[in-house]
């Protein structure tokens, strides 16, 4: 009997099947080859140098910074003197993430942070899609920062020789300027550090977390002096939505902890020094943060804040009557926003360096250099690309644009974490999440939530952006992925 739906055979060999698009997606990297590859680059390897206490430096550096220094003064006008509760609520976002960031980071110790959990977890897909919202995350986040560094710049060349930058050379277009000049310096500044060696870059970067950690303490001590109960007595003027309004821009202030995840692959002892450096930093990030805002609000009415990204030296100048405290925390501010930059630089040249060694970007970010043990091509692209960004584009735009990429990288990974758990339940895991799944469907949650707290305006951008990284997919990484290719002939 014939059977018309059976293809011709011709006695030979059948044809090797072809995956589906779909499946193409979908198609996940094992574990043990993430692993496996870990540190591997075009032309050299990364260098395992960093640890624990350099990972946590790396953490609180690449967080403390532009969210409580600069990000403060636009969120107390959202939530009045319930700031302090959504710093507290932004802290419990990232909590719950990072509870999901420790425990892969500590199964899966790569360089590829989120992008590579995805990637083993849902695909190749979802992956992409992570990656490129760390992207937006890292990369415009790096210019975001650049742009308050300027502004703290302008203080303190004010409090000491009397003279400032001009408008049109220290602003970006739409903030009354031309050109944001310092942006574009401390951008280069933090590449020139990167480019020496991830070793060299992590002590400029204990350094100037020390100073920035300092400054804060100072800043609490001098404006506790000023603090007046009668600023708290309506605490929540704006009532619940102003308050989850200002948490979702102050998310912002949170967005880094996961940079330690960033340097898996130049980690001395990745799977234990992680999850520590992680959770570490997210606790003394937080306290910080609360502590700060509290008697931020205490010392000046919240009607009187502005968005002035200086807000903290304005403070410090008006509680003692002299302008020296205020120059002071402005210096400080100068090399704690540098620090940020170079932290997050730091973890954006990590990610595209993963991405490329899969394929998905273009090789040139996965070169090494054999001398310094660093992604040099990758380094100089993304700086001059931030730096470019920085000097052309206003803070506030920048900000809830990064919020909103990493919120939903996060939310991704709380997903990740579940699926890693129900798929390879027996694969050795140095930290584990507490009440799993329940912890990471909080998370989820929380993201989600978050998410939906930005303006119409961040989620336009956002959509493009996503668009844009589709069909960058579709059109190269789609067929230029190595797992489209044999595996033996990675493994040359």
């Amino acid at each position: 009997m014939l059977d018309h739906g059976a293809p011709p055979h011709n006695g030979g060999p059948a044809a090797p099947h072809s995956p589906g698009v779909g499946m193409r997606l979908m198609r996940r990297k094992p574990v043990e080859r993430l692993v496996a590859e870990g540190g591997r680059g075009e032309g050299g390897t990364l260098r395992r140098s960093l640890g624990l206490w350099q990972l946590t430096m790396i953490s609180i550096g690449a967080t403390l910074g532009t969210g409580i220094f600069v990000v403060l003064g636009e969120a107390v006008p959202k939530a009045g003197p319930a700031v302090t509760l959504s710093f507290v609520i932004a802290g419990l976002t990232a909590l719950f993430s990072a509870l999901s960031y420790a425990e892969l980071a500590g199964t899966i110790p790569v360089s590829g942070s989120s992008y590579s959990y995805a990637y083993a977890t849902m695909g190749e897909l979802i992956a992409w899609v992570c990656g490129w919202c760390l992207m937006l995350e890292y990369g415009v986040s790096v210019a975001a920062v650049a742009v308050g560094w300027g502004e703290y710049l302008n203080e303190l060349l004010d409090g000491t020789i009397g003279v400032t930058l001009p408008a049109a050379l220290s602003a970006p277009p739409g903030d009354g300027g031309v050109f944001n000049a310092p942006a574009l310096i401390v951008v280069m500044l933090a590449m020139a550090f990167l480019l020496g060696g991830a070793r060299e870059s992590a002590r400029a970067n204990t350094v100037m977390v020390l100073v920035k950690i300092g400054a804060l303490v100072l800043f609490c001590a001098i404006g506790v002096q000023g603090f007046r109960s009668g600023n708290y007595e309506n605490f929540m003027p704006l009532g619940m939505a102003g308050v989850s309004a200002a948490g979702a821009t102050l998310f912002f202030s949170y967005i880094g902890f996961d940079a330690a995840s960033t340097a898996g692959e130049e980690a001395k002892n990745a799977p234990r020094d992680l999850p520590r450096a992680i959770l570490l930093s997210l606790a003394i990030i937080t306290a910080l943060y609360v502590l700060v805002a509290a008697v931020a609000v205490g010392a000046k009415p919240w009607r009187q804040f502005t968005d002035s990204e200086a807000t903290l030296a304005q403070i410090m100048r008006e509680v003692t009557g002299q302008s020296f405290w205020g120059t002071l925390l402005a210096f400080c501010a100068v090399i704690a926003i540098a620090s940020v930059v170079l932290t997050v630089l730091y973890g954006q040249t990590r990610i595209l360096f993963a991405m490329s060694r899969d394929g998905l970007v273009p090789k040139v970010f996965a070169r090494v250099s054999p001398r310094t043990g660093t992604p040099r091509a990758n380094t100089l692209i993304v700086s001059l690309f931030c730096g470019v960004l920085a000097a052309a584009v206003p803070l506030g735009q920048l900000a809830d644009a990064t919020s909103i990429g990493t919120l939903f990288a996060f939310a991704l990974v709380n997903v990740a974490v579940v699926v890693l758990r129900r798929s390879r339940p027996d694969m050795p895991r140095s930290f584990r999440v507490p009440l799993s799944p329940l912890l990471p469907a909080l998370g989820f949650g929380f993201c989600l939530w978050m998410m939906g707290s930005l303006s119409t305006v961040t989620w336009v951008v956002f959509g493009v952006w996503m668009a844009v990284g589709l069909v960058f997919y579709f059109l190269y990484g789609y067929r230029r992925s190595r797992l489209a290719a044999p595996a033996p002939s990675e493994a040359k």
